[in-house]
């Protein structure tokens, strides 16, 4: 009879998933641990071939408890993580259920294992090192600019282009000038290095508001916006990008 053990500090979902494996698989004998350092006490004693392991776990976390048991049982991941974790357990074919638990989703997991007790348990140092590095931060949406009195909100694919000024930056679209307390060094590092060029010591561009680039002697370029009179001048250390289009 195949033994699993499932390690989660959290009562309800631990005996929701308890019922729905009784229902799915009544011949597995299952132990239970609140914590990681109970359960990996319980698998060196019982030396179960699955284990479902929450990521998040007191005394001992559940990231620190998979690298000692990977290779030695099959692993089994219960997260409520956000999406980068998906997609490393995804990367490297490993099963975990979400939580609030699916039953739909359970018992695929379930058929899987069935199979997987003829083979050896994977060695998922690789998957457990995406884990562990932090998730890609997304390039920045909104701005919160001031006008007046009030407070705005302004998508960034509004902006026509950056100014710095000291410590502060000039965001300009259509229609509005506006100034926040972010130096253009710092807003760059969270704009969206597809979509926004810096084209000058002071100045960052929205490629989407470009309408076309004109050349005059001795190497000077200045950029024509799209629906707007103003121009802004190239260096020349900037000038290879726009070569290449």
């Amino acid at each position: 009879m195949p033994r699993a053990l499932l390690i989660e500090d959290e009562a309800l979902p631990r005996a929701a998933l308890r019922e729905q494996l009784a229902l799915l698989w009544p011949e597995l004998v299952l132990d239970e641990a609140p914590d990681g350092r109970q359960g990996l006490a319980l698998f060196e004693q019982h030396r179960p071939e699955l284990v479902f392991l929450d990521i998040r776990l007191p005394v001992l976390d559940g990231l620190a408890l998979a690298r000692l048991l990977s290779g030695r049982a099959h692993l089994v991941f219960v997260t409520a993580y956000e999406q980068h974790a998906l997609q490393a357990f995804e990367h490297g074919a490993v099963d975990y259920l979400l939580k609030p638990l699916q039953v739909e989703r359970l018992a695929q997991t379930v058929q899987r294992l069935r199979e997987r007790l003829r083979q050896a348990p994977p060695d998922l140092g690789a998957v457990l090192d995406r884990l562990a590095r932090p998730p890609a931060a997304q390039p920045l949406r909104w701005l919160q600019v001031g006008e007046g009195e009030a407070l705005r909100l302004l998508t960034v694919a509004e902006v026509l282009y950056f100014q710095s000024d000291s410590k502060y930056t000039q965001v300009v679209a259509q229609g509005s000038e506006a100034w926040i307390r972010t130096s253009l060094k710092d807003l760059l590092a969270q704009l969206d290095p597809q979509q926004f060029w810096q084209v000058h010591r002071g100045s960052v561009v929205n490629l989407s508001h470009v309408d076309w680039v004109e050349r005059h002697g001795l190497g000077q370029m200045r950029i024509h916006l799209r629906d707007h009179p103003r121009t802004l001048a190239m260096s020349q250390s900037f000038q290879g990008k726009f070569r290449q289009m």
